[in-house]
């Protein structure tokens, strides 16, 4: 059965897209850190530890990721984006791109935003117009 993120990449289950390729996927978290917290996937590839990845996949996913980062930096004010790797919510390799003022932005324990449906579109759109600059 396919992931809920597999479902999203295929357009199955709406998300708020901020890259894609043909190999990989970055989408607004619906439970955000912070304004801007996106998630990034490989389309195609299902398992839920990212070093089990072939090396084409993991390092695209990583490549992809970083441009991502450059997108979201210039969209959305902060210092840093963060990067995480959890994967234990989801069964399907994810990384957790997050903007940054300071180390305790990226607390997975804090609770999290809540967001308009405008405000989450908003944000997707800025991302995505830096991302189709780079």
């Amino acid at each position: 059965m396919a992931t809920i993120f597999t479902r999203i990449a295929k357009g199955e289950i709406p998300s708020y897209k901020v890259a894609e390729s043909e190999d990989f996927y970055a989408f607004l978290d619906i439970a955000p850190l912070a304004k801007g917290h996106v998630l990034v996937i490989p389309k195609n590839v299902e398992d839920d530890y990212i070093f089990n990845l072939d090396e084409k996949t993991y390092s695209g996913l990583w490549s992809f990721a970083r441009k991502v980062a450059a997108a979201l930096r210039n969209a959305v004010p902060c210092k840093r984006v963060g990067v995480a790797v959890l994967g234990m919510e989801v069964p399907h390799t994810h990384i957790h791109l997050v903007p940054l003022n300071k180390e305790s932005d990226m607390d997975f324990r804090k609770a999290k935003l809540e967001l308009t449906p405008e405000e989450f579109s908003s944000i997707a759109s800025s991302i995505l117009a830096e991302y189709e600059k780079l």
